[in-house]
């Protein structure tokens, strides 16, 4: 575990980014979301480091500029919309186990 995100970067497999909720700025918790940029954001020049095999996730919605690049948000390494689209099915597959509904599998 390491607070130094250039430490760190070309040693993983998956690196998972998180949304800075910039209605929670106030409460000062970071200088500013340009500092917050620079320390811990997947710039392109970070991404490069990446191993070739490795995967980029954030579950969205994205801050491009803030914790993402928008170069890297679209790049090879990301699976960010792939991570989307699957996380909506599984919370309606949830909800729908959770309301009640029939998980025999089977189809009257």
């Amino acid at each position: 575990m390491s607070h130094d995100l250039d430490s760190i970067v070309g040693d993983v497999d998956v690196l998972y980014l998180l949304r800075i909720q910039r209605e929670r700025m106030d409460e000062a918790l970071l200088p500013s979301l340009h500092e917050y940029s620079l320390r811990y954001g997947l710039t392109p020049e970070r991404a490069a480091r990446l191993a070739p095999h490795a995967l980029v996730m954030h579950p969205g919605p994205m801050n491009r500029g803030v914790e993402i690049d928008s170069e890297v948000a679209d790049g090879p390494w990301s699976v960010i919309l792939d991570q989307v689209s699957n996380g909506v099915a599984t919370r309606m597959a949830v909800l729908y186990l959770l309301s009640g509904g029939d998980d025999s599998g089977s189809r009257p």
